[in-house]
């Protein structure tokens, strides 16, 4: 019998198609990408959705906001194919502008129809006092669209009919798992670690000064690891899990 603070994640046969919807590159791989890599080693066919292509960025180059946009999307496209995923979608978003709109539900909830996942993971949409970073306006609006297009804009016929129209038939999410929110689930990433590493470090503009990357990010998954009630030799990534069904 497990000794676990929080429920640990096991390979789910029912668990076939997951979509990963963010509202900047590289909020995945800080966040998650440790997760991303057990999934699709386990056989899951994970997409990716990014709200915005990051042109407000946190970096000193000079380059313009469409420049900056194409870096990084292609700094997210080489992470994602690190951990197995090749399929992503960017809806280009102003960075620094997202909010849960009807307009930005309606392109969620199209990638949802599209690639019909039966879990959706994303942002909480609830502010960490403890944790301001993590709060970023653009995550906490990314979380609340996100949820409010797997429940009910997604399955939902009459929502949004012009995507009936276009093709795209309704589709009910039975899971949605939020990371930087309160947990009852752990995904061990130690094995996988390197893999989350090396898909941040894909990452150029952004942590390519970074010479503690490693250092912050084990510290991180240790004391998710930890909170968990996982061994003390293991690395973790935490969500909470809310069922759609």
């Amino acid at each position: 019998m497990s000794d676990a603070a929080l429920a640990i994640h096991q390979p789910n046969p029912l668990l076939q198609r997951a979509l990963v919807v963010v509202a900047h590159p590289d909020d995945i791989d800080f966040g998650m990408a440790g997760t991303i890599a057990v999934l699709t080693g386990q056989g899951v066919d994970v997409a990716y959705c990014l709200i915005t292509s990051g042109d407000a960025g946190g970096d000193d180059s000079t380059l313009t906001k469409d420049e900056r946009a194409k870096v990084r999307e292609s700094e997210q496209t080489a992470a994602a194919a690190v951990v197995g995923v090749t399929r992503l979608s960017f809806l280009r978003w102003p960075d620094g502008q997202v909010e849960p709109t009807l307009e930005l539900r309606k392109a969620i909830s199209r990638v949802i129809r599209e690639h019909r996942p039966d879990l959706v993971i994303t942002q909480s949409p609830e502010r960490n006092f403890e944790r301001i970073y993590a709060s970023h306006p653009d995550h906490m609006a990314a979380g609340e669209a996100t949820l409010r297009a797997v429940y009910p804009d997604a399955r939902n016929p009459h929502a949004f009919p012009e995507l009936l129209e276009q093709g795209y038939a309704p589709h009910a999410v039975a899971t949605v798992w939020l990371g930087g929110s309160t947990p009852n689930l752990v995904v061990d990433i130690t094995e996988s670690f390197a893999t989350k590493i090396a898909a941040l470090r894909s990452h150029v503009s952004q942590v390519g000064h970074r010479v503690d990357l490693e250092e912050t990010m084990r510290a991180w998954a240790t004391t998710n690891a930890q909170v968990a009630g996982l061994a003390p030799d293991r690395l973790g990534e935490t969500f909470r899990v809310v069922n759609t069904a």
